[in-house]
């Protein structure tokens, strides 16, 4: 696979764009299954909007996926440093301010799968500020080597996910930045469920945990697209208040709801470049209906 990707990656900028806008179309003509998850997301998330608006958004987002692809065979291939010139700051001097706050400790870059996800820790680490993700095994072996290989070649520090817990906390003691994707479903022995667009969603307590320990900051972090040729930005945003209390449960629940309001925030300003076709209510509260088909 990486010598496909290596081979496409010859072809030009434009090219490429042009073959990710075609691809993002024929996704969303196509891939009826995830088209009825999107909708179904996103009547949630917009009641107030028209069918047509949101399958509106919903297609700018299977777009946005497509062009996405092909900046990954960029990154996977030849002349990868390049898309460093792509990606611009604002507030990059917001770490310098989170350094002399918290002396000595790193900081949970808390983010999602929004614009182009897998673009962001990759242009932090060339940009100078290498990030440690959480890196969780693909089914398809090829495909999670792919992966492996794309990140670590732009300075990603990969962290297995059946190690995680007690090498994310020794990154951050040791000053490292961590970034922590937080929009997705979680299983209900390890949840706690907190609104997401007005809905209950099983969401992992897992962050609100480790944050506890570590008492590092929390920062949300986007890469946001700016329009369909090829340039983006890195919304660094002000770190979240974490609640400490003498009831730890409570504590939880309430970081947890705080984290992912700010994910939610950021959504509702930016729509398009949201990822919608996650089944992201499928695990429900006892006694509530299924949400999907």
């Amino acid at each position: 696979m990486v010598a496909a990707i290596h081979l496409l990656s010859l072809l030009p900028d434009f090219v490429l764009s042009v073959l990710g806008h075609m691809g993002g179309w024929l996704g969303y003509l196509l891939d009826v299954r995830h088209i009825r998850i999107g909708l179904r997301n996103l009547a949630f998330a917009f009641p107030d909007k028209s069918p047509r608006e949101r399958k509106r958004i919903l297609r700018a987002s299977y777009i946005n996926l497509g062009l996405s692809a092909a900046e990954y065979i960029r990154l996977g291939g030849f002349f990868y440093r390049r898309l460093r010139r792509r990606v611009k700051y604002s507030r990059f001097e917001y770490w310098a301010t989170m350094k002399r706050r918290y002396p000595g400790k790193g900081a949970v870059i808390l983010t999602a799968h929004f614009g182009n996800f897998e673009l962001l820790p990759a242009a932090h680490a060339l940009h100078g500020y290498p990030i440690t993700l959480v890196h969780h095994t693909q089914r398809f072996l090829a495909g999670d080597a792919l992966m492996t290989f794309v990140r670590e070649r732009t300075g990603i520090k990969v962290i297995r996910k059946h190690a995680a817990a007690r090498a994310v906390l020794k990154s951050l003691k040791g000053g490292e930045l961590v970034g922590i994707p937080f929009d997705q479903n979680a299983k209900r022995s390890e949840a706690v469920f907190v609104p997401f667009f007005g809905e209950p969603a099983a969401t992992s307590s897992g962050l609100a945990r480790l944050v506890a320990v570590a008492e590092v900051p929390v920062i949300p972090v986007f890469l946001l697209r700016e329009g369909n040729r090829g340039r983006h930005r890195i919304e660094i945003l002000d770190e979240i208040p974490i609640q400490r209390s003498h009831d730890p449960a409570a504590d939880i629940e309430e970081n947890t709801r705080r984290f992912t309001s700010a994910i939610e925030d950021f959504v509702r300003r930016h729509p398009t470049q949201f990822l919608w076709t996650h089944r992201r209510y499928r695990t429900r509260p006892r006694g509530m209906l299924p949400v999907y088909d």
